[in-house]
């Protein structure tokens, strides 16, 4: 019984290992992540405001316009991920992924909140695809952990990095808001 219990806990043990070597100081994500595995619950994103358009540009790897039917653009980040910034190894494939997935396709909206920059937060589906999940399932974007509510998205991640899928293929990539915060203290210091 217990043989069989752990054989199918080991994919959770190895992602909550992953975690604390990534220095993930969320104890109570590592706890949720631990009832996922032992009970079999998953969360799902509260649906607050579904939106639907045309992908008109992408920013970034985890950054678009829609122009919706009212004909308004409206400037979505996907939730839950971080993907490289454009400066950053690996930012410009990150962004043309996201580009071969959403660019000039309908997309459906799953709004979630605003950011400080006025920027919807959301899951998106591009043509039927989960484009939150396959940056991540691709390598080209990290799981975001102060956002993160879905955490299938901690699989998908390990998946890639087992893989050495996109940034996970370089031996020591830099997480997005490392390198945010690496260079704005490059901009202190000059």
């Amino acid at each position: 019984m217990w043989r069989n219990a752990l054989r199918l806990l080991a994919p959770y043990i190895s992602i909550l290992h992953e975690l604390l070597l990534m220095k993930v100081t969320y104890i109570g994500l590592a706890l949720r992540l631990s009832a996922i595995a032992i009970c079999g619950f998953h969360f799902s994103v509260a649906q607050a405001e579904t939106l639907v358009g045309t992908v008109v540009g992408i920013a970034d790897g985890d950054t678009l316009t829609i122009v919706n039917n009212d004909r308004q653009e409206v400037k979505i980040k996907l939730a839950e991920i971080d993907a490289p910034e454009k400066y950053q190894p690996f930012g410009a494939r990150s962004r043309q992924s996201l580009s071969d997935l959403c660019l000039g396709k309908q997309a459906e909206i799953i709004a979630q909140v605003k950011d400080r920059y006025e920027r919807t937060l959301a899951r998106v589906k591009c043509a039927g695809v989960d484009a939150n999940t396959e940056q991540v399932r691709r390598g080209m974007a990290w799981v975001y952990p102060r956002q993160v509510k879905d955490h299938n998205l901690y699989i998908m991640q390990h998946e890639a990095k087992v893989k050495k899928r996109g940034l996970w293929a370089d031996s020591s990539p830099t997480a997005p808001w490392e390198f945010r915060k690496r260079a704005k203290q490059h901009v202190r210091e000059t």
